[in-house]
């Protein structure tokens, strides 16, 4: 029990030094979390008062079930843009659907999580590379950014996710824009901004809703075209159980699995990050996956739409003090007592405050420095980068994300399939054999050997292009070559094909007179030999330790001692 509900570890031993961290953290990110969780409603096209509920019950359940400690769970700005992109990518008849698509949409991530926490999936999150995030990540935040520019300029501008349709949409509505929505707006920015730079604890969001509020109100700004919240709906959100649109499962899969796996990426590396700060190891990646399946699911029940663990709210956490799952109790009852008693304050909320609560958030998840450490050192992976950046600009959330993934598992096989090869020469005086082109100086080369160091496993998928760079060594080093000796220390498996093409080569070399011999095989590999047959057609006596062994054996005719010969050829059944 205490594995699935990770709150009967700390609970029992729960300390009341703990109690002054945790209440302050809770209070601090439910302050935060009630100006921000509205933002982030309207980013994903649903009411603010939704906002609200996905910060309710979510953060009870991760409280349960959660490993980090700091982990602050509720809506965020990508998730929510990611939903908007999804939904608005289907024809829905109204506001009435969109609302219950978005809460389907919770319950059908979620089951996809708490299926690979179970299944002890959490590996997949490994195929979102960094430069794809960062590439998604900074050009989703221009997005979200750029899509609260109708509450900016107090303006009707169609809604888009591709970048070119969303400016020209502005550009045409620039005319219509409201002076006081747009000072409102330019003065949370400023004084959000400022006061996170100024003062990092003050709650910069809420502070400027707070001013946002009085200045509607007693300067009548609403009168005057300013638009606002209007009303909030009071009370906690009731038990619900989502609509099933079986005809939509197909259309809502791939967004669903998007979500999934974005939102573990987010709410794993950030509790990675404050568990490394920490020098704690308590974060369980399948529990988490378990925690956010049960959250986004639980919650759906309640009304929440995708929920996942906030970069900046766990930040604020953290420094606040957060100590245990406590914090998460806090924050959520803080959200239950605004929605029981505080929505009505909310009627003149500017939604330009809004704006510039989102537009201050996302901005700062623009990563310049990261691209500019690519561009110097990888340039490959700069141009991944870039490539997931300009697709998620151009043609949209979704696309981007998807494609990113396609083109690192691209870049991934393309890297496989061309391992490094290296040339190796003895160091003058040494047993040492290292890379020709590194140590040129000091090497020492005769003519009759070629010796090889192959960076990586061996199968269908690069088995020709080890035989094609062997062939023009061979052809290279000419009629005076008489050994190979393979360095096989990287090489860790040795697929059907690649063994049916080192069977061709091995007939080729001994038509040659030229004879194979093998360094450094791991035990794994000398297992596929010695199963494949491969062994005994080498011949045992062509299997050496060190790549200097098979060297020397070669130079003075030596035989292999006891124990050369025993190590160099053993395997798993050869203990048996």
């Amino acid at each position: 029990m205490k594995k699935f509900f990770p709150i009967l570890q700390w609970l029992p031993t729960y300390k009341r030094s703990d109690l002054p961290g945790d209440l302050s953290a809770g209070l601090t990110v439910g302050i935060m979390l009630i100006p921000q969780g509205m933002a982030y409603a309207m980013i994903a096209g649903l009411p603010p008062v939704f906002g609200l509920y996905a910060g309710l019950v979510p953060q009870i359940i991760y409280a349960l079930t959660g490993t980090s400690r700091q982990l602050a769970v509720g809506p965020v700005a990508m998730d929510s843009l990611l939903v908007a992109a999804g939904l608005g990518a289907l024809a829905l008849s109204g506001i009435e659907e969109y609302i219950a698509m978005a809460i389907f949409l919770a319950l059908f991530m979620g089951v996809l999580q708490l299926a690979f926490g179970l299944l002890r999936m959490g590996f997949l999150v490994n195929f979102l590379s960094r430069p794809v995030i960062s590439g998604f990540t900074s050009a989703a935040a221009i997005i979200i950014g750029l899509s609260q520019l109708k509450h900016l300029l107090g303006t009707e501008i169609a809604s888009s996710n591709q970048i070119h349709k969303l400016l020209s949409n502005a550009f045409e509505s620039l005319g219509d824009t409201n002076a006081l929505s747009l000072g409102i707006g330019l003065a949370g920015i400023a004084l959000i901004w400022g006061l996170k730079r100024l003062a990092p604890r003050a709650p910069g969001a809420l502070i400027s809703v707070v001013l946002g509020i009085v200045l509607v109100y007693f300067l009548g700004l609403a009168d005057k075209g300013v638009s606002i919240v209007g009303a909030v709906p009071a009370g906690l959100p009731g038990f619900v159980l989502p609509e099933l649109p079986w005809d939509r499962v197909s259309e809502l899969f791939p967004i669903a699995l998007t979500l999934a796996l974005i939102a573990f990426m987010e709410a794993i590396s950030v509790a990675k990050a404050v568990e490394e700060r920490r020098g704690e190891k308590q974060v369980d990646a399948n529990q988490e996956l378990v925690a956010l399946g049960l959250s986004n699911m639980v919650g759906s029940l309640f009304q929440s739409y995708p929920v996942t663990g906030g970069f900046s709210r766990t930040a604020v956490s953290d420094q606040a003090g957060a100590r245990t799952g406590m914090t998460s109790l806090i924050s959520s009852l803080l959200v239950g007592l605004t929605l029981l008693f505080l929505t009505p304050v909310f009627y003149y909320l500017p939604n330009a405050v809004l704006a510039a609560i989102i537009m201050v958030a996302v901005f700062g998840l623009i990563d310049l420095k990261y691209p500019r450490q690519l561009w110097k050192d990888r340039k490959d992976e700069f141009a991944l980068l870039l490539l997931t950046f300009a697709i998620t600009l151009g043609l949209g959330i979704r696309e981007g994300i998807l494609l990113g993934v396609l083109f690192s598992l691209l870049l991934l096989v393309y890297r496989i399939s061309n391992p490094h090869i290296a040339v190796l020469g003895r160091i003058r005086g040494t047993d040492y054999f290292k890379n020709i082109n590194r140590f040129a100086e000091d090497i020492e080369e005769f003519p009759e050997y070629l010796i090889l160091r192959f960076d990586g496993q061996l199968f269908f998928g690069n088995q020709e292009y080890f035989r094609s760079q062997l062939r023009k060594r061979i052809q290279a080093k000419g009629p005076q070559l008489k050994f190979i000796i393979l360095n096989a220390e990287a090489i860790n498996y040795i697929d059907s094909s690649a063994v049916f093409m080192l069977r061709s080569l091995l007939r080729d070399l001994n038509q040659k007179g030229i004879r194979l011999m093998i360094a450094g095989a791991i035990g794994p590999t000398r297992d596929i030999l010695r199963s494949s047959g491969l062994l005994e057609e080498i011949g045992p006596e062509n299997l050496f330790v060190r790549t200097f062994e098979a060297f020397e054996c070669c130079r003075n005719t030596a035989e292999k001692s006891e124990v050369q010969r025993r190590i160099s050829t053993q395997t798993s059944a050869s203990r048996m």
